[in-house]
């Protein structure tokens, strides 16, 4: 969020295209940790709504890039803070796994055939191909998120799982080879790996959640 402007009114923030006029009308410049909890979860479930209700492909698409729409200084700003266990949470981390995708592709591709072969069970359950490119896992990625507004959500987050543990297969390999040359590289490496694996889990109790109808 962006902070109070020169004068003596808070500078509002740039709100998602497809946010309800009113919901989005009634968005301050400054939140309180609770109205921030409030915005967040009133912004993903009109996002998910709408494109549930309305599974336009044009809609979807929009939906999907967000964040090249927004920003993801916006999008983050609504609901990076969010809990994992919640719905705003869970749309954080894949738009924020969407969004690495996207800007790197050529080395997620290296890391997904590197850590296949490792979790062959999750590639399956990513859909990905056997042995992906820089447009391939883009492809997933754009997938996935087009799950959650015109498909099954809790396979979208199930599949978003599946891939990080892939990921996370990888590049601890990647940190297994360079622990001779780069130590501390290495480690960073390694302590991505385990970040990955610990959003797989989060994503996959989401999912979980969603099932029961109890993830908003």
């Amino acid at each position: 969020m962006t902070g109070p402007t020169s004068g003596d009114e808070p500078r509002r923030p740039r709100r998602p295209a497809m946010l309800d006029p009113q919901q989005a009308d009634a968005i301050p410049g400054d939140l309180s940790p609770a109205l921030r909890d409030e915005v967040a979860h009133t912004t993903a479930q009109a996002l998910v709504r709408r494109g549930r209700a309305q599974p336009d492909p044009d809609v979807v698409a929009r939906l999907v890039a967000l964040v090249e729409h927004e920003g993801l200084d916006v999008v983050a700003g609504l609901w990076a803070d969010s809990q994992p266990d919640t719905l705003p949470g869970a749309l954080w981390r894949l738009y924020v796994l969407r969004e690495w995708v996207r800007r790197d592709p050529v080395t997620i591709a290296d890391r997904y055939r590197a850590g296949v072969a490792a979790a062959p069970v999750h590639g399956v359950v990513a859909g990905v191909a056997d042995t992906p490119g820089p447009e391939d896992v883009r492809a997933v990625a754009d997938a996935v998120l087009s799950g959650v507004y015109a498909g099954d959500l809790a396979v979208a987050l199930e599949r978003a799982a599946a891939f990080c543990q892939v990921l996370a297969t990888g590049a601890a390999f990647d940190a297994d080879h360079l622990d001779l040359v780069d130590p501390r590289g290495a480690l960073r490496m390694t302590r991505g790996a385990a970040s990955l694996v610990r959003t797989a889990e989060e994503l996959t109790h989401a999912a979980a959640l969603w099932r029961a109808e109890r993830l908003d």
